[in-house]
């Protein structure tokens, strides 16, 4: 990209950032240094889309996180993990908004009236929309069952980046987990300028889609360099931490950023 990059750019002329995070911890996780860097700089709002549990009976991939977690309700976990998010937000100078939206492992396919109650009670996964983990909700196919999701995270997307005249900073997707995928989709479809971000940690272990970086034109950037601070940041979300670091440390690895060639612009999810 010849030495040029936009991102901080746009933050040196104080265009607002909008950084669309999928689940409450994703863009701490993957941006937190860029954020409390820009946020001296403009203003930036983290919008998180699913930010809500399904009730139970849960399948067995969402009892394993919740025992993950040590949490027992998946509603009053979600009730902490918005307050971490909140609260971490908050003592960056950070706005923040919950989109409301139901998270993959807990989502649920229409069904008719009583149809499928007591087949829900014996084997839950029968009437989720992805019901195993390592098989749906990391395979990078969104369901023809999620298009009533995808049509509100654009709604989200496309009017809090256009009040703002906000430029978005989305997730790549690294890992293909399905909620990240949508994300994607939606700061695509929302018409909004975009610039994407590496998925950490699932960056660490798995690589990005070169196919998608190669179709839409992109160059990587980095963001200021990660500091302690970010780690303290990352420890803050107290529900999440443990299961994502069980050793304790957390890595300093930089925050990779993917914009598209100046005057060229991507072709989307086609």
């Amino acid at each position: 990209m010849t030495g040029v990059n936009p991102l901080a750019r746009a933050i040196r002329g104080g265009v607002p950032l909008l950084v669309l995070s999928p689940h409450l911890d994703d863009a701490v996780l993957s941006c937190g240094a860029l954020i409390a860097s820009a946020a001296k700089q403009t203003a930036v709002t983290v919008v998180t889309l699913f930010t809500e549990a399904g009730p139970p009976p849960y399948t067995l991939s969402a009892r394993r996180y919740l025992r993950q977690t040590g949490a027992r309700d998946a509603a009053a976990l979600y009730r902490e993990r918005r307050a971490e998010d909140q609260a971490a937000l908050e003592s960056l100078g950070v706005g923040w908004a919950h989109a409301g939206l139901i998270e993959a492992q807990h989502r649920r396919r229409k069904m008719s009236p009583g149809h499928g109650t007591w087949w829900e009670a014996i084997l839950p996964e029968l009437v989720h929309t992805y019901p195993v983990y390592r098989l749906h909700v990391t395979s990078g196919r969104l369901a023809a069952a999620d298009k009533g999701i995808l049509r509100a995270a654009i709604a989200v997307v496309r009017r809090l980046a256009g009040r703002r005249s906000a430029l978005v900073l989305a997730p790549l997707a690294v890992g293909d987990h399905v909620d990240h995928v949508l994300a994607r989709v939606a700061a695509q479809r929302s018409g909004a300028p975009l610039i994407y971000y590496g998925d950490f940690p699932y960056n660490q272990r798995y690589v990005a889609d070169e196919a998608f970086i190669r179709r839409n034109r992109l160059c990587e950037v980095h963001g200021p360099e990660p500091t302690q601070v970010k780690a303290d940041l990352i420890r803050s979300y107290r529900t999440q931490a443990p299961a994502l670091f069980p050793a304790g440390r957390i890595p300093l690895v930089p925050e990779v950023f993917y914009c598209a060639r100046t005057g060229e612009h991507g072709d989307g999810d086609h």
